[in-house]
């Protein structure tokens, strides 16, 4: 199959994805907060690890990580582009890769990720969230 340039415009568009304070974590933030739960943001719950998880609760060990359904291959959502189609492939596998190595990482160290998809409504990843940080603080 022919691999196709990606178009300046496609490439404008994709440089100006946000990675953190989207709308989803904004809102999640916000439900977790009116939940009583305190956390930090855009935080590495391992020193040494370069991986930053959006929200953090460190004295439950929980870290939570927002995934956009397009650049971490959402199994309902993910949709595969016809332009370069080698490159994102490989991006989208490799971000797949690298979020199982951080999940072993951290459970490792005694932490808990906690994944959400972009698509989840916030209210319920918020429950799901203080359900787990509740457990873990007991």
């Amino acid at each position: 199959m022919e691999t196709l340039e990606t178009t300046p415009q496609t490439r404008a568009r994709m440089s100006r994805q946000k990675s953190r304070d989207t709308q989803l974590e904004l809102n999640l933030r916000k439900a977790l907060h009116a939940s009583g739960l305190r956390y930090r943001v855009h935080r590495r719950p391992l020193k040494g690890i370069r991986r930053e998880a959006d929200v953090v609760f460190g004295p439950a060990r929980v870290a939570v990580f927002v995934d956009g359904c397009f650049w971490h291959g959402c199994p309902e959502h993910a949709t595969w582009p016809k332009n370069n189609a080698e490159f994102w492939r490989n991006k989208i596998e490799g971000n797949r890769v690298r979020d199982a190595d951080t999940d072993a990482r951290l459970a490792a160290a005694g932490w808990l990720a906690v994944r959400i998809w972009e698509h989840e409504s916030p209210a319920e990843a918020a429950e799901r969230v203080r359900t787990a940080v509740v457990a873990r603080r007991t």
